[in-house]
């Protein structure tokens, strides 16, 4: 288990790294499937995994700049709606929530295969928060929900929606997703702590590989062509979401069957 734990790990913290989101896409299926954690031990594993690769990715990015206030504002507002989705989470069959996470999955993959990281029309510079204000709130709340319910940090949100709602220049929206994550994955896990019954140690040896592997990948990222990286990541993203598919979508389905 720890070898394909580690190979997890690796992967999702060179996705963080390379991508700046999307490293809980495949952490979390990944720790079901192939670990064998149930889902209730796989999503807050995933937001101390992704968290820490997060913060990791965050350190070679400080020179191009980062909107802390709306870091700030989003992490606020993510706080309180992280608590909620993982209030629905406890109560949501576990087959269905990975369904329920595949769906999500095809929806980022085929964000990021039509889009890649730059997307056209977004705002030309940072605009003063009492602008976006609202729209940085709802954006807030709806990652933080996302973080509580599935263990994602929401960066295939936040990328493109920093510079197309609130006008985050495209070399600090990286940055300033990979900031907001570390936050909503924070108080994800918080929302997660009460009966928590985790393996710590191996847990933190996952983060410690994720890290490493992150802080390689965001220096590697320099020399690659961003939109190829994200479209490459959005057909493994896809793959993944119908695997996973296949994997739930029959336990759910049975359950539906009326008794004969």
């Amino acid at each position: 288990m720890f070898v394909l734990g580690a190979a997890v790990a690796v992967v999702v913290g060179t996705v963080v790294g390379l991508v700046g989101a999307g490293g809980a896409i495949i952490a979390v299926p990944a720790l079901v499937y192939l670990v064998g954690l149930p889902p209730d031990d796989a999503v807050p594993t995933s937001l101390i995994v992704v968290g820490l690769s997060s913060l990791a990715g965050l350190l070679p990015r400080l020179h191009t700049g980062i909107n802390w206030t709306l870091v700030a504002v989003l992490g606020i507002a993510g706080f309180p709606a992280s608590w909620a989705g993982a209030g629905l989470s406890e109560r949501l069959d576990p087959d269905a929530l990975m369904l329920l996470f595949a769906a999500l999955m095809v929806v980022a993959g085929i964000r990021m295969l039509l889009a890649g990281r730059r997307i056209p029309g977004a705002l030309p510079a940072a605009v003063p928060v009492r602008g976006p204000l609202l729209r940085g709130v709802a954006v807030g709340l709806a990652v933080g929900f996302l973080t509580g319910l599935l263990g994602v940090g929401g960066g295939f949100l936040l990328i493109p929606a920093l510079p197309m709602f609130l006008g985050v220049p495209l070399q600090q929206a990286v940055g300033t997703s990979l900031a907001v994550i570390a936050i909503n994955s924070a108080s994800g896990f918080s929302a997660h702590l009460a009966g928590l019954g985790m393996d710590w140690t191996l847990t933190l040896a996952f983060a410690a590989v994720a890290v490493a592997a992150s802080l390689a990948a965001a220096r590697l990222s320099r020399l690659l062509d961003d939109r190829v990286v994200s479209r490459i990541f959005a057909v493994l993203v896809l793959l993944v979401a119908a695997w996973v598919t296949a994997q739930s979508l029959p336990a759910v389905v049975g359950q539906a069957a009326p008794a004969r």
